[in-house]
């Protein structure tokens, strides 16, 4: 298998070569996404990451997708299983709660992977998965809180990043083992 930096790597390659297909394709690969309740949108649960408004969403998506994607392959076993788990239920939640929209972009993965390895550190408590926690938290910290909270009116999908934060809640309590004590 390859390091993951590479992996990471290569799904933002798929995330920006969908994007610039969409361009040069007549069409629009947007309709894919995650419309709530609808037989349209069901694809968008497993597409929606990988689809994109424009350049400056795509671009926003980037850096925090490569990073949390590295950590997450470089410090979990079987990373993989849990980032499907993440996209999947992240898009099933929206699915079915989310806002009558048409939801696409990867933060809902971004919020999942955020709150997945907080929550890893946190019940675990190793050092490589506590420090892991703490740097995310530092990082991406003010963003979850922030990105969460609803906004009524604008083409955020603040309930696409509530659900991806409670996917990622879910499946880190879900394949995890809390520890008893620091060591």
């Amino acid at each position: 298998m390859p390091p993951p930096i590479y992996q990471s790597a290569v799904f933002v390659a798929v995330m920006w070569g969908v994007f610039l297909l969409d361009l040069i394709l007549p069409g629009s690969f947007l309709h894919y996404g995650l419309v709530p309740r609808t037989a349209r949108g069901l694809p968008g649960i497993a597409l929606m990451p990988f689809l994109h408004a424009n350049y400056a969403h795509l671009l926003s998506n980037t850096i925090p997708i490569a990073i949390l994607l590295a950590l997450t392959l470089s410090t979990r076993p079987q990373a993989w299983a849990s980032v499907i788990a993440i996209m999947l239920c992240s898009g099933a939640l929206l699915w079915c709660f989310g806002r009558p929209a048409n939801h696409v972009g990867a933060s809902g993965l971004v919020f999942g992977l955020t709150t997945f390895l907080i929550i890893v550190g946190v019940r675990e408590k190793q050092f490589l998965s506590l420090g892991v926690a703490v740097a995310v938290g530092l990082i991406f910290g003010g963003s979850l809180l922030s990105g969460i909270i609803p906004s009524f009116g604008s083409n955020v999908s603040w309930d696409g990043h509530l659900c991806g934060a409670i996917a990622g809640v879910v499946v880190g309590i879900a394949t995890t083992e809390r520890a008893e004590s620091f060591l």
